[in-house]
């Protein structure tokens, strides 16, 4: 059975539904999906008490938090982020620049990764946010695992989120849309999956 972390940021909730799903993909496909939360320290006092934030963080309170050490550990990994201008938040590239030492002792060579994000608008960094976080697993020698067009048919057909590159989901301001959608919770889950199914392997 593989141990898959996911690793993610998410500031009002979005990300953190996407996690849930791939760690139920993984779950399903016999592998064990833990989540684990990157501290938000940047955030000042007055965004936390706003009402869309308050209530993240407190449905996110119970999610063990994220630590550098804990990474080699996990069989496999996934990092998740909303999208801040086309690239991932400071948050995560904040706890990214902590696996310095990892890098050093290559701790996470060979090991499984994938990415999945989110953003306001189909045009607001589904796609460059991923390959924005995809750099860390080639500087620390990882396999990235991509979605591609084979895995999901949904891929080809979604007009929300949802890439090859990975797992989007698309969050309109405006109640356009009301959380994740079919397609873009079954790319999720058919990856998960997937994705299980290499960290197995490569486990073996």
């Amino acid at each position: 059975m593989a141990r898959i972390g996911i690793v993610y940021h998410s500031m009002y909730g979005a990300t953190y539904e996407m996690a849930n799903i791939l760690a139920e993909g993984v779950s399903k496909a016999g592998g064990e999906g833990e989540l684990r939360r990157v501290a938000d320290p940047l955030l000042p006092d007055e965004v936390k008490q706003m009402e869309g934030v308050a209530a993240a963080i407190e449905r996110q309170s119970h999610v063990t938090e994220a630590t550098v050490e804990e990474l080699p550990e996990f069989d496999a990994i996934m990092f998740g982020s909303p999208t801040r201008y086309g690239s991932k938040t400071a948050q995560l590239q904040n706890f990214m620049d902590q696996t310095g030492p990892l890098w050093q002792d290559g701790k996470l060579v060979g090991k499984p990764a994938g990415f999945f994000t989110g953003a306001a608008t189909l045009h607001g960094g589904h796609e460059s946010t991923i390959l924005s976080m995809s750099t860390f697993a080639y500087h620390h020698g990882m396999v990235i695992v991509p979605v591609g067009y084979g895995l999901a048919e949904e891929v080809g057909s979604t007009r929300t989120g949802g890439s090859p590159y990975g797992p989007t989901h698309w969050s309109p301001m405006g109640g356009d849309k009301q959380g994740i959608d079919e397609d873009e919770r079954e790319i999720a889950l058919k990856y998960a999956a997937h994705f299980n199914e290499v960290a197995d392997k490569l486990a073996a």
